[in-house]
């Protein structure tokens, strides 16, 4: 196929050109309608590119065949066998590829480090998930990718399990040995789902970590707008093999999918593809280089240190890492994660990414240049010189591994959907959680529905509040109380 092809946006020229006339949604009718003030602030050339995608950019039949094209370019470029877009984010694709693989109160073997997104798709399904333990750095407090053998363990218990999911990179940049996993998986002829949100880029580029194709995951699920060039919620995931019907996957997307999808996020994708198929190796590496750099100018500066290779790779850590998330460890100046990033963004207008009780994570794209990490460093040599003024920090109480880890009494779905009742959080330990209590970013739930709460893990999020984490979920963000299951 020739890769300099973009059917989304050509459609888009076409319908523009004809001078169409729509008396159908959407309702602003080419920014006719909208808001004087919206489109002051967006411009009209958002409203003129917002348009039915099937009786608009395409005829209501899909005669010109323009998504079903755009996907297939994807998957050409990227050497998948089919490629699905999605407009809802890998939230959607994730849950669309968990419901192919496993049914409701079938078995599915998830790495406990996953993403909230995966929790709501085990709510949803009634899947019973069989939790996978991370490979933990108890000296950094953080989690990578569970092992082959952690998984290969996982099946000789769970035999039934249809299938394995695993997160990689992690938002931290850590890489999963995906190669072995999936040989684990497909000697027991089960699929193996990736949740490479983290990696869209990978593919692209011979010097960034093996991307889940290439290794023989069977599903691979991608966020174009997190380390590409598409817009929010723009998603793809690819498959390959024969372990997933790839109309089963399709129909289970449009299960959960919206009826309306974004031409605008479309083009986003359609166009990310013609970019990085023409030019991503150049970009990336380019990418690369600067990260090089920016990583040892941070390592320059008082009080901070960038984990790199030597800090993530290693036998019961990680298998690779991907260099573009920039994770900068504050440890020797005192301060949290959360304290930084906060005062980054109040000081000098720059949005961290990632924040934990000891870490900020800046990441890098290829959209970053000698500009913009000048104003980076920068910002971090004045958060150094002006590190007492964050001292002393709140100290957030990370329990051990064995700590973290919470006895699941019930499927998620149950808990979730069963009665509930708000206890004081000093009266919680011991009761089974009915919500999700995640710290975001980076979305991985601390304790979810179905699992037994701690003194260790409540005082782990306790501190944390105080010290500035966000819980978005929770029913009560502030932790005064906890939903849990109510008892008979």
């Amino acid at each position: 196929m020739d890769q300099t092809e973009v059917p989304v946006l050509d459609a888009l020229a076409r319908y523009h050109a004809r001078g169409e006339l729509g008396f159908t949604p959407p309702g602003h009718k080419q920014a006719r309608g909208a808001d004087p003030l919206v489109r002051k602030e967006l411009g009209d050339a958002v409203f003129q590119s917002d348009v039915l995608a099937f009786g608009g950019l395409d005829d209501r039949r899909a005669t010109d065949r323009v998504l079903e094209r755009a996907e297939q370019l994807m998957a050409e470029a990227v050497h998948a066998a089919h490629t699905f877009f999605s407009t809802c984010g890998s939230s959607l694709s994730v849950k669309a590829a968990m419901l192919s693989v496993a049914g409701p109160h079938e078995t599915l073997l998830i790495g406990r480090d996953a993403h909230k997104s995966v929790v709501s798709g085990l709510i949803l399904s009634g899947v019973r998930p069989v939790w996978v333990e991370p490979q933990w750095d108890d000296g950094r407090a953080l989690a990578h990718a569970p092992s082959p053998e952690a998984f290969e363990a996982a099946f000789a218990d769970h035999p039934d399990a249809r299938g394995a999911l695993v997160t990689s990179p992690t938002p931290y940049g850590s890489c999963a040995d995906l190669t072995r996993i999936a040989e684990v998986c497909h000697r027991r002829g089960r699929p193996l789902i990736v949740d490479e949100a983290w990696g869209a880029h990978l593919p692209f580029c011979a010097e960034l970590p093996t991307w889940a194709m290439d290794a023989g995951a069977d599903v691979c699920v991608t966020s174009i707008h997190k380390m590409g060039s598409g817009l929010e919620q723009g998603s793809v995931f690819h498959l390959q093999g024969d372990l997933i019907d790839p109309a089963v996957l399709g129909s289970r997307a449009g299960l959960l999918g919206t009826t309306s999808p974004s031409v605008l996020i479309y083009a986003g994708l359609d166009g990310w593809r013609r970019q990085m198929a023409l030019h991503g190796q150049e970009l990336l590496c380019g990418a690369l280089r600067l990260a090089g750099t920016v990583r040892k100018e941070i390592e320059d500066i008082e009080g901070l240190h960038v984990d790199g290779l030597a800090e993530y790779v290693d036998s019961g850590l990680a298998a690779d890492l991907d260099p573009l998330p920039v994770v900068i460890d504050l440890a020797a100046l005192g301060i949290t994660g959360y304290g930084a990033a906060d005062w980054l963004r109040q000081h000098h207008r720059i949005d961290a990414h990632l924040a934990d009780h000891r870490r900020i994570s800046t990441q890098l794209t290829h959209a970053d240049d000698e500009s913009t990490t000048a104003a980076l460093l920068a910002a971090l040599r004045d958060l150094s010189a002006h590190a007492p003024d964050l001292r002393p920090a709140p100290r957030v109480a990370v329990p051990q591994p064995a700590e973290l880890r919470l006895e699941q009494t019930c499927l998620p779905r149950d808990a979730y959907f069963g009665p509930y009742e708000d206890v004081a959080r000093e009266r919680a330990a011991g009761r089974v959680v009915a919500e999700m209590l995640t710290p975001y970013p980076p979305g991985i739930p601390a304790a979810l529905p179905g699992e037994r709460l701690t003194e260790p893990v409540l005082h782990y999020l306790r501190t944390g509040v105080a010290a500035g984490m966000h819980l978005p979920d929770a029913a009560d963000p502030a932790l005064g109380t906890v939903r849990v299951l109510r008892e008979e």
